[in-house]
């Protein structure tokens, strides 16, 4: 990639919305320089990528993944579920090419580790890191001004509880840190990495019935401190978002299993108001307070609890807006003897909101300790910049039924 300076230090230009695949909202994300389209009003967040999907079994099932099965990629999913977890001990490791469509050289690397206490209790580790390449830097008359590969990371730590045979709470902390420009500054450009601190706090439960396993999840993820890229007087927030889903797992017969999973998902961040605009649609700045002037909405410039809790009630559009910002996740994952899976799924997001809409197709494999998973992402539109998303994941667990059926509370 060669991307001039300035436009790369303005992180929600350029890696957020690459990130986030709203690639064909780009411009009109943008408009809030010179003026605005008030029907494309597009959540945008720093550090977008803790909201990509890491795993392939989920990948598969549209990113459907609050309430299935536990495995070691819940710590992402929903933290809770690895207190059912059945193994002693495991690790996954996870790959996605990203944006691969266009450019060659982003991936994200996921890697995540459980070790179970007792038979209430299990922690785990996760690392994801996130490589966009090599990025040249020139200035605004197109001299070269050295190269430098940007990165993020984020290191979690995780505990989970069994409450009951049918409940589990969960809690994550996690380090997150991103380093798009390294240490540059210039007479009008002073650039950082943005590091911040953040929770997951999660509930999880699943009750026999009639027909299999029903399961309930709620996660909500990187409940976190805004994070800059410059000073303080530039903040943005970090991706806080609620999920919910369900899951239906039902036995065929004793070699056929299929679940059924749906999860909905809302990112707990302001949304961007409709600001005044005058004849030539520039945005109006108040002359006492320099702020733009808003005339329907709320303003974002908000601290963490007031933009997670006003996140509910801030869409310009009432009602209506606010159900539109909800992305909807639907898979079914088929088991053969607890060998071989085949899974399909189908991922939206209103057209306003960013547009992502996509199906979603995966298998996965297990023989005794070792797994494979694969995914692949199928765009219902020609040359979108998601097309030929790959995922790939590895599995390990090992078990020890001793150590597993061990209960603190016997």
């Amino acid at each position: 990639m060669n991307l001039n300076l300035i436009t790369l230090i303005n992180y929600k230009s350029v890696i957020l919305l690459t990130s986030l695949l709203i690639i064909s909202n780009f411009v009109k994300a943008q408009s809030g320089i010179i003026g605005q389209d008030s029907s494309q009003r597009v959540i945008t967040t720093a550090v977008p990528f803790l909201s990509i999907t890491p795993d392939s079994r989920s990948g598969g099932m549209g990113d459907a993944g609050v309430a299935i099965s536990p495995d070691a990629n819940s710590v992402y999913w929903n933290p809770s579920k690895l207190a059912f977890i059945d193994n002693k001990m495991g690790f996954s490791l996870s790959y996605s090419p990203w944006l691969a469509k266009i450019i060659n050289d982003m991936s994200l690397s996921y890697l995540s580790g459980y070790y179970k206490l007792s038979k209430e209790q299990t922690i785990a580790v996760s690392l994801r890191y996130f490589d966009l390449g090599e990025i040249f830097f020139t200035d605004g008359n197109n001299n070269p001004q050295g190269d430098f590969n940007p990165k993020e990371f984020a290191i979690d730590a995780t505990y989970a509880r069994m409450l009951s045979e049918d409940f589990s709470l969960g809690i994550t902390l996690r380090y997150v840190n991103s380093n798009l420009t390294g240490q540059f500054s210039s007479a009008t450009i002073e650039a950082k990495p943005a590091n911040t601190v953040a929770a997951d706090v999660s509930a999880y439960y699943n009750k026999d019935i009639n027909i299999g396993n029903l399961a309930f999840g709620a996660n909500i993820s990187n409940i976190g401190a805004k994070v800059t890229y410059s000073n303080q007087e530039n903040k943005d927030f970090i991706p806080i978002n609620l999920r919910l889903g369900s899951a239906l797992k039902m036995d065929i017969d004793p070699y056929n299993t299929i679940t059924f999973a749906l999860d909905f998902n809302k990112l707990l961040v302001p949304t961007p108001p409709i600001y005044e605009v005058d004849e030539n649609g520039a945005i109006v700045i108040d002359p006492i307070t320099e702020k733009p002037i808003i005339k329907r909405g709320k303003d974002p410039d908000r601290n963490l609890l007031s933009g997670m809790f006003g996140s509910f009630s801030d869409a310009p559009d009432g009602f209506s807006e606010e159900m539109s910002e909800i992305m909807i996740s639907f898979g079914t994952e088929y088991w053969y003897n607890d060998l071989f899976a085949a899974r399909v799924g189908y991922f939206y997001e209103n057209k306003n909101k960013g547009n992502r809409q996509f199906f979603t197709l995966g298998v996965g494999f297990r023989y005794n300790v070792f797994g494979f998973d694969f995914a692949y992402l199928v765009p219902p539109q020609q040359e979108h910049p998601l097309a030929e998303t790959l995922r790939f994941t590895l599995h390990f667990n090992f078990d020890d039924d001793a150590a597993v059926s061990n209960s603190v509370t016997d």
